[in-house]
């Protein structure tokens, strides 16, 4: 795989024709992009009957004073039981940290859910349950049947919190107007 078709870092964007419900609408960082497939997390599409206390709760973290709360997010629909956070590069927790790219990393162990609830944790983040995933070549043929559009992703699409606008604001990063896109591709 080359440089320039290595996603990493990158934000996938669903054309309005996703024939997936899943994705509808969806903007998806790319934590992986290997000839082995992809990995990415949604970040924007907040659960609505998950809070972060209430994750915190039921893994017996006590939240203290200086807590933050995160957006728990649906992340994608491989592995739903299991978290992943998307974060600021301030934070590090030691081999359970993966630097993504340049200013964002990504961990998957419960310390930093525990640093988080006692204000310890990252600058900013957000929480995905679950992930996207493809396998070998399959991201680059739903690019190929223009399924996504991919731009530079910026710290407040990942991490800011009015989830309903990340999409558009996606598309901006590009200088694209969602009511000029069409809903059917081509190729010239």
């Amino acid at each position: 795989m080359t440089e320039t078709t290595n996603l990493v870092g990158k934000l996938l964007i669903a054309m309005p024709d996703m024939g997936d419900p899943r994705f509808d609408h969806a903007v998806i960082y790319i934590c992986a992009h290997t000839p082995e497939g992809a990995m990415g997390l949604i970040v924007n599409k907040p659960t609505p009957d998950v809070r972060f206390s209430d994750l915190l709760e039921q893994l017996s973290i006590e939240e203290g004073d200086l807590a933050v709360d995160v957006r728990v997010h649906y992340g994608g629909p491989v592995e739903t039981g299991r978290g992943f956070v998307l974060h600021t590069a301030d934070y590090a927790s030691g081999a359970g940290t993966m630097e993504v790219a340049e200013g964002v990393s990504m961990t998957a162990t419960l310390d930093i859910l525990e640093d988080i609830a006692t204000g310890s944790g990252p600058k900013r983040s957000m929480l995905g349950l679950g992930y996207a995933g493809w396998g070998p070549q399959q991201l680059e043929g739903e690019l190929m049947q223009n399924g996504w559009l991919v731009c530079d992703a910026t710290e407040d699409i990942l991490f800011g919190r009015a989830a309903e606008h990340k999409w558009t604001a996606a598309l901006k990063v590009l200088g694209i107007n969602p009511l000029m896109l069409s809903t059917s591709g081509g190729r010239a």
